[in-house]
């Protein structure tokens, strides 16, 4: 459904501006199927979130992961369908785990600090993750967006290990730990993504 408004959208852009090529064509596509297919998804998140009773939660995780995942990366599903159901996992698992496990006492600043330099390790390793579809060719870009995730890692660590809201330190060491693992070779080999930056610059 959303693939056929894009494409109509798309058509339509096309025959106001006759100057868009196949190329230009293809990038307002995929632009279009980021925008329109998001909606849906934040709406079904919540959605879900509210009727688990995990709403304030889900929005905490959403934003401490999505700060870190816009300068880290990371897979993307082929499918809508399996998309939705990687977001949903993501932001509202978390946020479940946030509510029903509490790290106690030392084990948090252990675990904090485990957690981190396996995250750090992955950001020297992987990032800035991207994709075919998105490829981050730039030295530059690659070099701030690496930059940027250490520095946004580590600053919501020292939250973590700072508050004392028990909820919100494993909500913070667990995402950031699974969208860490969300860059790595294994995690695209699994889903079938390939990094952009490689693909095209064997082209």
């Amino acid at each position: 459904m959303i693939d056929k408004i894009c494409t109509i959208l798309t058509n339509k852009i096309r025959k106001e501006m006759p100057e868009v090529d196949d190329e230009r064509a293809e990038i307002i596509m995929f632009g279009l199927q980021n925008i329109i297919g998001e909606i849906p998804k934040i709406f079904i998140i919540f959605i879900v979130a509210y009727l688990l009773g995990i709403m304030k939660l889900t929005l905490i995780s959403f934003l401490v992961i999505v700060a870190y995942r816009s300068f880290s990366g990371g897979l993307h599903m082929k499918t809508h369908i399996s998309c939705i159901i990687y977001t949903l996992t993501l932001y509202c698992g978390t946020a479940l785990i946030g509510k029903y496990v509490v790290i106690p006492g030392m084990a948090k600043y252990i675990i904090g600090i485990i957690c981190w330099a396996f995250c750090m390790l992955m950001v020297k390793l992987y990032a800035p993750a991207d994709t075919e579809n998105v490829p981050i060719l730039r030295k530059k870009e690659r070099k701030q967006k690496k930059i940027m995730s250490y520095i946004v890692l580590t600053i919501e660590f020292i939250i973590a290990l700072t508050i004392d809201i028990p909820s919100v330190t494993t909500i913070i060491i667990f995402g950031d730990f699974i969208q860490s693992l969300m860059i790595t070779r294994i995690a695209y080999k699994i889903t079938d993504n390939k990094y952009g930056y490689e693909v095209y610059a064997n082209t």
